[in-house]
């Protein structure tokens, strides 16, 4: 006897079960059945208001494929095409990372940074959604705000974002601090450090590995930045890194090395060690 396919849940409210019974976090579950449902993702309080509403079969469907690539690991970013980071909403797509909110603690502190500063220059290195640039344009619509990264895909997600948010970023495809200019108050970046045999890697394998792996320890792009950063600064002018939970022993020692002042690191919302910065004074 054939067994019977099963029956596509009704409402609202059994389409979420549905989709947390097959074991997707019920948050995740809740923003894709919005989606599904052609609504935002912050309208979480209208599932529960309509919970009992009926669910078309073309919205189950729809909802189920998006289960399916979220337990294959898919981030739910790409499911929705979107995030939202430091009060804007980014269109995301596999070209680049999901930004995190770990990263508005660099943008928070780039911003520090630049208070009292008039018409501020600034420079995000490896863009990548245009995260970090966008925020800070948002934030200091008087700074000259210019964002680089190697990859042309990335670069096209970041100037899609930008006219679409109306925010006058200027964008360039270069590594790193190539054909970069001079002047920047800020110099802010979330460069990949990863290790390459890190554990978590499986796990962020459908985000691009370019803009995560950094040689043996992680630190290679990092490196990189830091010895070529003071050419690019301002007098007084700060480079601000982003880098993994364990590393802002390393670069502070980098940056030391190089001879930064006021070498210090900020922490995230789950108090680690996020971001690593100091500031280039070539009259000590």
């Amino acid at each position: 006897m054939t067994p019977t396919a099963p029956t596509a849940p009704a409402t609202v409210a059994q389409a979420l079960a549905a989709a947390v019974a097959r074991g997707v976090d019920r948050l995740d579950a809740q923003l894709l059945l919005l989606h599904a449902l052609g609504r935002a993702p912050h309208d979480r309080a209208w599932l529960l208001a309509h919970d009992t509403d009926a669910i078309a079969g073309t919205a189950w469907a729809s909802l189920s494929a998006q289960l399916s690539r979220r337990l294959a690991g898919e981030p739910v970013a790409y499911l929705l095409g979107e995030k939202e980071f430091h009060g804007l909403r980014l269109h995301v797509d596999a070209r680049v990372l999901v930004p995190r909110p770990d990263t508005e603690t660099l943008v928070d502190w780039a911003l520090q940074c630049l208070e009292g500063r008039e018409k501020p220059r600034v420079l995000d290195l490896g863009t990548g959604s245009g995260a970090i640039a966008l925020a800070l344009q948002h934030a200091r619509a008087d700074a000259r705000v210019d964002a680089v990264d190697a990859s042309a895909d990335a670069l096209a997600v970041a100037k899609a974002n930008a006219q679409r948010l109306r925010l006058p970023v200027g964008f360039s495809q270069a590594h790193w601090l190539d054909g970069a200019a001079s002047g920047y108050a800020v110099i802010a970046s979330n460069p990949p450090y990863i290790a390459a045999g890190d554990p978590h890697l499986p796990a962020l394998r459908h985000e691009p590995a370019s803009a995560l792996v950094a040689g043996a320890d992680g630190l290679d792009d990092i490196r990189q930045i830091v010895r070529d950063g003071p050419s690019h600064l301002a007098e007084g002018g700060w480079l601000l890194l982003e880098h993994g939970h364990d590393q802002a022993p390393a670069v502070r020692r980098l940056l030391e090395a190089r001879g930064f002042a006021e070498v210090q690191s900020r922490v995230d919302l789950a108090g680690i060690q996020r971001c690593s910065g100091g500031v280039w004074r070539t009259v000590k």
